[in-house]
């Protein structure tokens, strides 16, 4: 770029450039060699630099230290080691029900709507709240389906260090490209886990489904594992809400609504569903021999004979506090004496906290 403007831009402009530090000035002719040898060390120099800086942080990132410059929402830094995460309990709950709300079914643009409708700040605006960062995030920082995709593919909420998945492409550019996940830097057990392995797996395994939610937010389900015959690619769910129609629900070939590369064939959802039950009937009867009042609910009489007890044992408490009560008036009246009455007291309260225990 210096050489583009000295020996190219410079001359055309008429401007004579001198550097008094490198003695460089161009109406000098012998000085233009010497100018790109320079220009050429120089380049090496920062070159070499980049590198060593490079080397410094991928030794951190094999060691398991943490180089970035704010953690993930969910956890803060470590006061007393810049290099080390702690567990943010506030964040941390947050990401606890974000990612039992997608073990339950929810869908990325519902739990996103929940957390804005709940007012949870957003980890822009957690940041920004907390004096983490300067610049306040736009759009009132609201959660997106974007943030809660990337939130429940983060494998590092489960104790796992994962650093390096994008890099520059050199220090000449700030252009950032992804590395592949088998070059990522992985080492396990160096922060303490918000969310549990077997968590951790269901949700994966229910986002690879590549699930869509409805108008409701809820997910159907049989999404993502309808495939087409023909071409193999997922089917889609379509409503027909004509007016004055009963509203009807079709799986279609995705393939062809989008690029018309399939053949045009449908089912109605309800008959899919149906012919699956069915299916379903006949493998279990033809595993086992089941008789029509084995398929009948079972009286839970563990449950029935818990209910009767709480229910004796809350008279019971009712008559001993009424009791208390007729012992007092008994004092008063003097028909009791004071220590017949310490006596006689006791005993009832020593019986009714037993109760209580007991309900309890």
């Amino acid at each position: 770029l210096v050489e583009k403007y000295i020996h190219g831009l410079f001359p055309i402009w008429g401007i004579r450039f001198i550097a008094v530090a490198d003695n460089a000035d161009t109406e000098v002719k012998g000085n233009k060699k010497a100018r790109q040898i320079n220009g050429l060390v120089n380049e090496w120099y920062l070159e070499d630099l980049s590198e060593n800086v490079r080397m410094v942080f991928d030794l951190k990132r094999r060691e398991g230290q943490y180089i970035g410059g704010f953690p993930i929402y969910g956890y803060k830094k470590d006061p007393a080691d810049k290099n080390r995460i702690l567990v943010d309990p506030e964040a941390a709950e947050v990401v606890r029900q974000i990612f039992q709300w997608s073990l339950e079914g929810r869908g990325r643009q519902s739990i996103a709507r929940m957390l804005n409708e709940s007012g949870v700040p957003s980890p822009s605006r957690y940041k920004a709240d907390h004096g983490w960062t300067r610049n306040p995030p736009g759009k009132k920082g609201l959660w997106n389906k974007t943030t809660i995709w990337r939130m429940l593919r983060n494998e590092m909420y489960t104790g796992v260090m994962i650093q390096g998945r994008r890099k520059k492409v050199s220090y000449k550019s700030k252009v950032l490209i992804d590395v592949p996940e088998d070059q990522w830097y992985r080492v396990e057990g160096t922060h303490e886990p918000i969310i549990d392995r077997e968590t951790f797996a269901a949700v994966q395994r229910n986002l690879s489904l590549h699930t869509k939610t409805d108008g409701r937010g809820e997910v159907h389900l049989l999404s993502g594992l309808v495939k087409c015959m023909d071409c193999g690619s997922t089917m889609s769910k379509v409503t027909d809400c004509r007016q004055g129609r009963p509203r009807v629900s079709y799986l279609r070939c995705k393939r062809y609504a989008d690029s018309g590369l399939c053949t045009r064939h449908s089912i109605r959802l309800d008959t899919l569903e149906e012919r699956i039950s069915d299916r379903i009937r006949r493998c279990v009867h033809s595993c086992c021999k089941l008789d029509p009042s084995d398929l009948q609910p079972k009286r839970d009489t563990r449950r029935e004979a818990l209910e009767q007890a709480r229910k004796t044992l809350r008279a019971q408490l009712e008559k001993h506090s009424q009791a208390l009560k007729t012992l007092y008036l008994d004092k008063v009246a003097g028909v009791l004496t004071a220590g017949q009455f310490v006596d006689l007291s006791q005993s009832l309260l020593e019986e009714k906290n037993r109760l209580e225990q007991r309900l309890a």
